[in-house]
């Protein structure tokens, strides 16, 4: 499988990256004037003994997205620790577009040195966050070919961007829902044609198998990526892990007098290192840093605890090495910048680039880094 001309064979490392580090009208109309994610991240509070929040950037860096100088330093940082590039998250709302101007300042400065692919975010935005999943903020439609094509042309540019991830000579392309997509082989059909009218190859379409659906759900994809540390959690137990968790969980929050769903660090990643080894060629695999998704669901939220960088290093080596043995070239991260969901490699004032490091290491001692140039 060829992932680009001029890249070895080494395993490359794609961590997916969030833009909602800026400020936009529609979040200003449905949270609140000036509101980014740093918002929900700043008024995050310990909710029971050791909690780790507020979680704090290192040297108190709550950057925006929409600074050039953001781009470039995380262009060089990522780089540094050995990952290959970055997926960005990409909403599109049949025709409406949010959180598109970071990506769109990146194609615009071709003189940044960032590998990237996007992940179709394909799923209504709600007030969920407010625990009130019925009141839509922002409907997801599809549309038919009009619409289709309105969308591809969009995308156009950025797959012929010399610095978009390729694999096969293909753009790769992420969708998080296929499931709910009801015209998805036709309007993935669509997508291939057109982009080998424009003379590329086709697309290298990946879908997620996450908490929504377990499987692939198309016969036009090349492939599904387990995200973590969701997909674990939901499909890759057995019922006495399921009830043992449960069980630690509740003891732990009548000692914490909280309501929160606990899960253990180390057990996960085991559960979801070994199951490396067993998919099939077509399924990749997705690290994941932590989850703390408390900064915006409070008492309602998901905890990991005993999460450490060390515990990180071994998972993931894990799991380049079982890359590596399957021939499998790309493994993601889950994530890069995912602070209110307690889910980033970027420093914090707790562990500093520790997570980094610890990424560095596994790849180091699997001799899987590969080149970043472009």
């Amino acid at each position: 499988m060829n992932y680009s001309e001029s890249d070895n064979n080494q395993i490359k490392i794609i961590a997916f990256h969030l833009p909602q580090y800026h400020t936009f009208p529609e979040n200003d109309e449905w949270w609140g004037k000036g509101f980014t994610e740093w918002v929900n991240v700043r008024k995050a509070k310990p909710l029971f003994k050791g909690h780790n929040q507020p979680r704090v950037p290192l040297n108190n860096d709550y950057y925006n997205m929409l600074d050039i100088s953001t781009l470039e330093r995380q262009a060089e940082q990522s780089k540094k620790y050995g990952i290959y590039g970055f997926c960005y998250y990409h909403y599109w709302f049949n025709g409406k577009k949010l959180l598109e101007k970071p990506v769109e300042l990146l194609l615009e400065h071709n003189e940044i040195n960032q590998r990237y692919c996007l992940c179709w975010a394909n799923e209504p935005w709600t007030r969920s966050w407010d625990g009130d999943t019925g009141v839509v903020l922002m409907p997801q439609e599809y549309g038919g070919k009009d619409e289709w094509e309105e969308h591809f042309e969009y995308l156009l540019p950025f797959f012929r961007d010399e610095r978009y991830i390729r694999v096969d000579n293909k753009p790769l392309f992420v969708i998080y829902r296929t499931n709910s997509i009801e015209c998805c082989n036709e309007m993935l059909a669509y997508f291939h044609k057109r982009a080998i009218e424009e003379g590329l190859n086709g697309l290298f379409i990946l879908e997620e198998k996450n908490s929504f659906q377990p499987e692939r759900e198309s016969v036009l994809t090349q492939g599904a990526i387990e995200f973590e540390p969701l997909y674990t959690l939901k499909y890759g137990r057995n019922i006495w892990q399921k009830v043992t968790q449960r069980i630690w969980s509740d003891c732990l929050n009548k000692i914490d007098k909280t309501t929160m769903r606990y899960y253990d660090y180390k057990k996960t990643w085991k559960n979801l290192a070994k199951r490396a080894y067993k998919t099939d060629s077509d399924i990749y695999q997705c690290a994941f840093v932590d989850w703390d998704n408390t900064a915006r669901r409070g008492e309602n939220g998901i905890v990991f605890r005993k999460s450490s960088p060390e515990v990180f290093e071994q998972g993931f080596k894990s799991l380049v090495a079982a890359a590596k043995k399957k021939d499998k070239k790309l493994v993601f991260v889950n994530a890069w910048n995912e602070w209110a969901e307690g889910c980033y490699l970027e420093p914090d004032e707790k562990n500093e680039f520790r997570y980094l490091e610890a990424l560095q290491n596994a790849l180091d001692k699997e001799g899987a880094r590969c080149s970043q140039d472009i």
